[in-house]
């Protein structure tokens, strides 16, 4: 088995992850801020530690400011739909996955504006498009920080350096960078980020989060009201983070998962990681230049993207080949859309899509050999 869609979730996920999952169920997943004994005071000291581990991770100043939700698609909802209001205006990119896309046609519907800006034709950001678009009304920039379609890395810091000029907030989806590519909240003038932990994180499914600071969540109307555990006595959501945004019982074996696989990225360093993709994705751009029938799509500047390859097949169905390399050679690649549209319309790959490969460090320089010589034999038939 060859596993080449990283993009989607990470696979393998990182040393130990398993276990400790498997521990805290069998020795107790005691939910926080609700038992008075030794058993949920220790899980909580488990959650505290998270939180600051992803506050160092993303130079973040607080763990109070890291609140856990259900995955990234739930986080872009807590800001999206949180500080958003009629007569708003936002402004997006056309490379953003439909996490950020439906919530935005949704509030469309309320009375918020949005505009788009421009990509390039390699799917890069026209920053003085995006600049063009502020108006007195903007308040929040929203973005992805790479394309989970080409892998185009997003100039995050320029256009936080921007909202910083005219006072818009920054918004940023780090789905395919994080763990991956080092973040700074403090360095990019971020405002909010949304993360998850089953992609570069290499974590489970089913956790996310979202930071900000708590100013930004005084501005803020949660998604979902619930127990937190605090402040019982009272009929409306704790002001403070994170219980403000942590509704409703957390994922206790995702966090502690988290917690682990944390611990191996900074073992390993970010840095390493990303060398070792970069690598990958190198020997992959190599025996793949030379191919007939296979158009490579995105930036042909490998430093300008990440570990992520899109390839259209003029002339014969993507489906097909994405089907031929599973069935035939045992090599998972995902084909279509990749859940965004637009990334696809600017790219020129609408409404065929492509096929993606998506490398992680765990992937070997023989998988990506076997991937190439296999394409070879394929369309020399």
């Amino acid at each position: 088995m060859i596993y080449f869609d990283n993009a989607s979730t990470s696979h393998p996920k990182a040393p130990g992850v398993a276990q400790a999952v498997g521990n805290i169920l069998e020795q107790g997943c005691f939910n926080i801020n609700r038992g008075g004994y030794a058993g949920a005071y220790e899980v909580s000291s488990m959650v505290f530690e998270t939180r600051e581990k992803v506050a160092k991770l993303f130079d973040c100043r607080s763990g109070r400011s890291v609140a856990f939700t259900s995955g990234i698609t739930h986080s872009l909802n807590i800001a999206l739909k949180g500080l958003l209001r009629p007569g708003d205006h936002v402004i997006t990119t056309q490379m953003e996955h439909n996490s950020v896309i439906r919530p935005l046609a949704s509030l469309e519907k309320s009375g918020v504006t949005v505009d788009v800006a421009r990509s390039e034709a390699d799917g890069g950001l026209d920053i003085a498009d995006l600049e063009s678009k502020i108006k007195n009304n903007t308040k929040l920039v929203v973005m992805t920080h790479a394309s989970n379609v080409c892998g185009v890395i997003m100039p995050i810091r320029e256009v936080g350096e921007i909202c910083r000029k005219y006072g818009v907030l920054l918004l940023v989806d780090s789905a395919q960078t994080a763990g991956v590519l080092p973040i700074s909240m403090q360095r990019d003038n971020i405002d909010i980020l949304a993360f998850t932990a089953h992609k570069g994180l290499l974590a489970t499914q089913g956790l996310g989060g979202i930071i900000m600071s708590q100013d930004i969540a005084d501005m803020l109307t949660p998604l979902i009201d619930g127990g937190t555990g605090s402040h019982t006595h009272i009929a409306k959501m704790p002001q403070e983070l994170p219980d403000r945004l942590e509704a409703g019982t957390l994922n206790l074996p995702g966090i502690v998962a988290l917690n682990t696989a944390l611990d191996y990225i900074e073992k390993i360093g970010i840095e390493a990681i990303y060398g070792r993709e970069m690598m990958l994705l190198s020997r992959l751009h190599d025996g793949i230049s030379g191919l007939k029938g296979v158009r490579v799509i995105g930036p042909a500047n490998l430093t300008d993207k990440c570990a992520i390859v899109a390839l259209d097949f003029p002339g014969v169905d993507n489906a097909i080949i994405s089907s031929m390399l599973d069935e035939k050679y045992n090599i998972m690649t995902r084909c279509g859309l990749h859940c965004a549209p637009n990334a696809h319309k600017a790219l020129g790959t609408f409404p065929q899509g492509v096929v993606r490969v998506s490398l992680g460090h765990k992937n070997t320089e023989e998988e990506v050999d076997k991937f190439i010589n296999s394409l070879e034999s394929y369309l020399k038939e």
